[in-house]
């Protein structure tokens, strides 16, 4: 995974509440969608028309919102079944971050172990950006700044998160799961040895 330490981009705003799994990323597109193609596919069923075309009326197709890396949603995104994949469409799309006042708990935990940085504000502060992102025709910049645990929002204001520190060293440092297990490789090898004079039938 690539190291995540300050994310200063365009922010797409989707001001929806309890978006899905099913709705991120379909259950056909699971089975034999390569990882590196789910971004292509997420929110299918709303991202296009039926001939295939961007749909208008979807918001992350507005084109301010291009390039975003960074995604403002409304509260229990995430929710339903417990497929990973959805975070690897949402990833395939380009965000590093997402942020919203709540999340479905499997694909919060899915977003660490993925390399995306899911931030949890209260209601009243993501509704503004919501609000803020969607006015005009231009697009609004917003800076997450991991080792502050810091956002900025388009009107300069700076919001605190917080996040576990185990997921903020693996984050920064850019591993997952089986990298964290391998930053402790030493330990674990010599742990082994003493196992080995402890219980050799183990071993043998």
């Amino acid at each position: 995974m690539d190291p995540l330490r300050v994310v200063r981009s365009t922010a797409a705003a989707l001001p929806w509440s309890n978006v899905d799994t099913d709705m991120i990323i379909r259950v056909e597109r699971c089975v034999r969608t390569p990882r590196a193609e789910m971004g292509r596919w997420a929110f299918e069923m709303a991202r296009f028309d039926a001939a295939g075309r961007d749909d208008p009326a979807f918001p992350l197709n507005q084109e301010k919102f291009r390039g975003a890396q960074i995604l403002v949603a409304g509260e229990n995104f995430g929710c339903g079944s417990s497929r990973e994949m959805a975070v690897w469409a949402i990833a395939g799309m380009g965000f590093r971050c997402v942020v919203a006042p709540s999340f479905g708990d499997i694909f919060y935990n899915n977003c660490f172990q993925n390399g995306v940085l899911a931030i949890r504000l209260p209601k009243p502060v993501v509704d503004g950006m919501l609000r803020a992102l969607g006015a005009g025709p231009a697009a609004l910049e917003l800076t997450v700044d991991l080792p502050a645990q810091a956002l900025t929002a388009p009107d300069g204001e700076m919001h605190a998160f917080d996040i576990d520190a185990l997921r903020k060293k693996a984050l920064l440092e850019g591993l997952d799961a089986i990298g964290v297990t391998l930053t402790r490789d030493r330990l674990i090898s010599a742990w082994q040895e003493q196992d080995r004079t402890r219980r050799p039938w183990v071993w043998s």
